[in-house]
């Protein structure tokens, strides 16, 4: 729900309003467009009377939202977010790349690769301490003392850290030293893990689900924005179809459906998108030009070697050589925009 307010409308008035909403256990927002403020209503709205609104001498009309995600939406949020996270600039043109290994192995590894990837231009590091395996068997990561390798990365590189949750019995550690907390896509509908990460105040990155639609995706990100204030980034990561030839399914046409329907910033996952190293330079390039607002690459100094996803990784050498192409690419983008 939009409750449009008239120009007369006093800070008292709209304060009210805002206490009556929330009291109601309402999600209240600020909009402001084109010589008119607004108020966003995020929420079970069937219990507010449209009628006791327009009563209101201050209120000009009130507008339902058909869209099932609300805070997420464009209709709340007109402008793209820009989120400015340790530093470093993420949405409405400000263009960021996070790169790294997909899983944490030791600290020489972690300090060799956070080196090359910072050479190479990258705003953030990530790197996997819990490992969401498919089989049982297969390497689940080093768990909490992965997390105080990447701590370690962070202090001798100064690049923010992304990592994976898997458990909320891990909250507390995250909240402490994680700069950026991402939601696999097997969590993007853990709902109960969302509300309390929307608790804590961090920045998300919440990946596509592997057989999620984009409306499914957002309507996952109001899980989390309605519970505070907990920046938001999108990340399209490929989705499980019918075709063989590669991991996933890259969906690039989901950067522009995206940018249509949410102000928040979206990135593209190539490495898990296609499953293959040899794919990850031209799936790269190619989600810049699609808009994409930057990029998570996996890099590894020996693939070969790699404890996980080694067949979908790229070297510090490669990483370098997609990084001057894709800060091109970006300032054409940029450019016609």
């Amino acid at each position: 729900m939009i409750i449009v307010l008239k120009s007369t409308a006093t800070e008292a008035q709209i304060s009210g309003l805002r206490s009556q909403m929330s009291a109601m256990g309402l999600a209240v927002q600020d909009i402001y467009g084109d010589n008119m403020s607004m108020l966003g209503i995020a929420g079970d709205t069937g219990m507010v009377s449209e009628d006791s609104l327009i009563r209101n001498e201050f209120v000009e009309k009130v507008l339902k939202v058909s869209e099932p995600y609300k805070l997420a939406g464009r209709r709340f949020h007109p402008a793209d977010s820009v989120y400015e996270i340790a530093g470093r600039r993420i949405g409405g043109g400000a263009f960021a790349v996070i790169a790294g290994p997909c899983s944490v192995e030791s600290e020489g590894q972690m300090l060799s690769i956070a080196r090359d990837v910072k050479a190479a231009g990258a705003a953030f590091l990530r790197g996997g301490a819990f490992k969401p395996r498919s089989s049982p068997y297969s390497f689940q990561g080093l768990g909490l003392d992965g997390l105080e390798l990447l701590k370690i990365a962070r202090e001798k590189t100064g690049l923010p850290i992304v990592t994976e949750i898997m458990s909320q019995e891990h909250l507390e550690a995250f909240k402490r030293d994680v700069d950026v907390i991402q939601v696999g896509a097997r969590n993007m509908q853990n709902f109960p893990l969302l509300r309390e990460i929307g608790k804590t105040g961090k920045p998300v990155l919440l990946k596509r689900g592997l057989s999620s639609t984009i409306d499914e995706m957002l309507m996952a990100a109001d899980y989390v924005l309605k519970e505070g204030d907990s920046p938001v980034i999108l990340c399209e990561r490929g989705i499980r179809t019918f075709e063989t030839a590669t991991r996933n399914t890259l969906d690039l046409s989901a950067i522009p459906v995206i940018k249509k329907r949410s102000h928040l910033p979206v990135i593209v996952d190539p490495s898990h998108g296609t499953g293959y190293w040899d794919l990850v330079y031209s799936m790269s390039l190619a989600a810049v030009a699609a808009g994409a607002d930057g990029l998570m690459i996996e890099v590894h100094n020996q693939p070969v070697k790699a404890l996980c996803d080694g067949q979908q990784s790229i070297t510090p050498y490669i990483f370098g050589l997609l990084m001057d192409k894709v800060e091109k690419i970006h300032e054409i983008v940029a450019a016609g925009a």
